[in-house]
């Protein structure tokens, strides 16, 4: 299971301990935010693409939607979500779970600019009823990501 990658990932940290499991799905951002009791936005969901040869996940805030101008002039390419099967078998997450921790070799993963305005945010473990709460600080280090991007739409445009 994909929880457990995350779990022996996060062990070599010290911190596989701060996983919340829930009786209840996290699989969307809005029964995330209510299985941890926070505003949707705090959660950072983990979007799953295609660019050229490569498999691209960008973490954002959970009331971020992507842009795809923004998108195409980063990426230079159309933006193309993975389908739930390409998700699984590529990034090594189901839909509902993908994060960007204990993926498959050679994924590359962005941090969007819209998770910089929180302190703290929850991204999912592998699994569609998990999360962890990590800072920014901490979400950098764990996610080993390789850049900041702003490819998402302002607040005020969604």
């Amino acid at each position: 299971m994909s929880i457990e990658r995350v779990r022996e990932y996060f062990d070599k940290f010290g911190i596989s301990e701060r996983i919340m499991e829930f009786e209840v799905s996290s699989a969307t951002v809005e029964l995330a935010a209510r299985a941890l009791n926070c505003e949707p936005k705090r959660i950072a969901k983990t979007l799953s693409f295609a660019v050229a040869e490569k498999t691209v996940l960008i973490v954002c805030a959970g009331d971020a939607k992507v842009d795809n101008s923004k998108y195409k002039s980063k990426f230079k390419i159309k933006a193309t979500m993975l389908t739930p099967y390409e998700a699984m078998s590529l990034v090594g997450h189901a839909v509902g779970g993908v994060c960007p921790f204990a993926v498959n070799s050679g994924v590359e993963v962005y941090l969007d600019e819209s998770l910089k305005r929180f302190e703290t945010v929850f991204p999912a473990c592998g699994s569609s009823n998990s999360a962890i709460e990590l800072t920014i600080p901490e979400l950098e280090k764990y996610s080993s990501f390789i850049e900041w991007v702003d490819v998402c739409k302002e607040r005020n445009e969604q």
